[in-house]
């Protein structure tokens, strides 16, 4: 089987890195790839990924990539292109590609139109306007006391969410999404959702159209700063599976979205294949959805894919063909962490191009894998080349074994300027009986 990857990032990494595995592969390409993911093997016959450098959102681009290359499956990575159509098109040029359509990806491209999903099939979500008007938006903000998340309604690169805890600071996220543009036509029109309490945690289900395959849980850590402080970036660790939830747990609370949420597709005849990846706050009064992805999370994939025993490709064509209630997802029982290690600035700017250090001591280390995220080759040197530079994932018996393996790999790599979390999981194994923790 010939394969092509589209995107560049940690979570394409890991795609690309577990079905290489897969007996079913003999060619790989990416699109457009890192330099990780051009040092990965395809294990039938030992090719190197080829990386071709066409942009995730050039479609006519990759759809003339997969023709000239024969491509038998393409597998979509991040949200942008699924919004812009590209399985529509891939499949009107009778090519076979695995993503939710441009229509059920409106799911993520459009938090409105989630929102009023959500609200007219009832699954449980947080109380919510949505708005163009400034005053109309302050009005409302006003009303929770200001105690509210105001979101861009478009793709923001998962930054376009401003939590406030005040009726001043709503007013001023207000006016940077619907005032001052800061967010482009991705801020035209707003949510504002009021302010849940609880853990937040990330479910994710593959769908084939009627049947949603539920994941373990797992955490991500989307604030830059330890003590979840600082701005909102697309994730700073994560960790898999979740020891807050019991496996009745977790599947109750499945059932309480993924239920309706079918249920709602197929009455208003949305045809999803893909991941359906809610972000979801365990409130006191059960499980709440706060908002949907339409692909897999970054990094909550790079933590997933190390306990997935199955064989990715044979599930991702189930999910494509509608046999997934024919397939058992099986996990291994090991912990996993990732702590994404930053350029200096993110999530603001950043400067590019530094040298990075230890990456073949850390690839040394057992169970471990150093999934790269912005990075690219100059010269002999991998440097870095994005704000997010690297995903460095360990699994372990635990979730103390996995945490510490991983710190020890970000110890081996050095880059100038390099930002991490010191605090990934912690919360969790202070949670634990019996356990303490202290910061890495």
């Amino acid at each position: 089987m010939n394969l092509l990857v589209i995107g560049s990032g940690g979570r394409e990494h890991a795609l690309v890195w577990k079905l290489a595995q897969s007996p079913h592969v003999t060619k790989m390409w990416c699109a457009p790839g890192n330099a990780g993911i051009a040092q990965e093997r395809v294990a039938r016959g030992g090719a190197l990924v080829e990386c071709v450098s066409i942009s995730a959102e050039d479609l006519p681009g990759l759809l003339a990539l997969a023709q000239a290359s024969k491509v038998d499956l393409t597998v979509v990575g991040p949200d942008n292109p699924l919004a812009l159509g590209i399985v529509d098109l891939f499949q009107k040029n009778g090519l076979r590609i695995w993503g939710p359509n441009r229509r059920a990806a409106q799911f993520e491209a459009s938090k409105a139109f989630a929102q009023r999903f959500m609200e007219q099939h009832g699954i449980p979500t947080a109380r919510s306007g949505t708005f163009v008007e400034p005053k109309a938006a302050r009005d409302f903000a006003a009303s929770l006391g200001g105690r509210c998340a105001v979101k861009a309604d478009g793709l923001a690169l998962g930054k376009g969410v401003l939590v406030c805890s005040s009726i001043a600071e709503a007013g001023r996220a207000i006016d940077e999404m619907l005032v001052q543009k800061t967010f482009g036509t991705a801020g035209s029109q707003i949510v504002i959702q009021e302010f849940l309490h609880g853990t937040e945690i990330s479910l994710h289900a593959l769908c084939d159209g009627k049947t949603a395959a539920l994941f373990p849980a797992s955490q991500d850590h989307k604030r830059a700063l330890d003590g979840d402080r600082g701005l909102n970036t697309g994730g700073m660790g994560a960790y898999s599976p979740v020891p807050l939830l019991t496996e009745a747990e977790l599947a109750q609370a499945g059932a309480e979205i993924l239920n309706p949420w079918l249920r709602g597709c197929a009455a208003e005849a949305i045809d999803f294949h893909g991941i359906l990846y809610p972000g979801v706050m365990l409130t006191q009064d059960g499980p709440k959805v706060l908002e949907f992805n339409a692909r897999f999370g970054d990094p909550e994939t790079q933590v997933y894919l190390p306990r997935l025993e199955d064989d990715l490709v044979e599930l991702l064509e189930a999910s494509i063909a509608g046999t997934l209630g024919k397939a058992e997802l099986k996990w291994s029982p090991l912990v996993s962490v990732c702590v994404v290690m930053a350029s200096a600035g993110y999530p603001g700017s950043y400067a590019k191009g530094k040298p990075i250090r230890g990456l073949a001591e850390a690839a040394r280390l057992s169970n471990t894998k150093v999934f790269h995220a912005g990075t690219t080759r100059a010269g002999e040197q991998v440097v870095t080349s994005g704000g997010r530079v690297l995903g460095v994932t360990a699994w372990g018996r635990d979730l103390r074994a996995a945490r510490e393996a991983a710190y020890a790999a970000v110890d081996k790599i050095q880059f100038e300027g390099a930002q991490f979390r010191h605090d990934i999981a912690a919360k969790a194994l202070g949670s634990l009986p019996g356990k303490s923790v202290s910061l890495a």
